[in-house]
């Protein structure tokens, strides 16, 4: 239990995830082990950040963001996710954008973000998204026991260890992602 939530593992309950993470979650490059990580039901209304943590009596320490940013290189559009933890924002204009290695990183528009990862807004994760996609995960969410991050959808959560996030293919764990 992370606080009033329990959580059943993901693989088990597809129809509390969005396609790409239910596809993540059954793909060759997850781990073995279907416990590591678990999905309960939530509230859609009470998805953001805040209104869960409050609802749900979830620690903001235990709560990571999952958010999409943009930027332009020789033309073409890249895109990352970054994932900090709730009680932090990522440094988009400064860490982020060196990452990505563009001019100038932008948090994505909500539609284009939608359309892209095939998830929900206010329910993005990194599990699942697109191919190629750097997801830059800062340091302090890596090294917490357990988090709860986004499903995909709004109507429910996951939650997994740090190290499970750091291990999903295309991260890129950074020390001062997040500030």
């Amino acid at each position: 239990m992370i606080g009033t939530l329990s959580f059943e593992p993901a693989a088990s309950r597809p129809d509390l995830l969005a396609a790409p993470v239910a596809a993540a979650l059954g793909g060759p490059h997850w781990p073995p082990f279907p416990e590591a990580v678990g999905v309960a039901a939530i509230d859609p209304a009470l998805a953001d950040t805040a209104a869960f943590c409050e609802r749900y009596l979830v620690p903001l320490e235990e709560s990571a963001n999952c958010v999409v940013i943009s930027g332009r290189r020789d033309g073409e559009i890249r895109f990352a996710a970054c994932v900090v933890l709730a009680t932090t924002r990522a440094d988009v204009n400064n860490v982020a954008r060196r990452a990505l290695d563009v001019r100038k990183a932008s948090f994505a528009p909500a539609d284009v973000a939608v359309a892209r990862t095939g998830m929900e807004y206010g329910g993005i994760t990194p599990v699942g998204l697109p191919a190629g996609w750097l997801i830059l995960v800062d340091a302090a969410v890596a090294a917490s026991p357990q988090v709860v991050v986004g499903s995909g959808v709004r109507g429910s959560k996951l939650a997994l260890s740090g190290k499970t996030l750091a291990d999903l293919p295309g991260v890129t764990v950074i020390d001062g992602l997040a500030r």
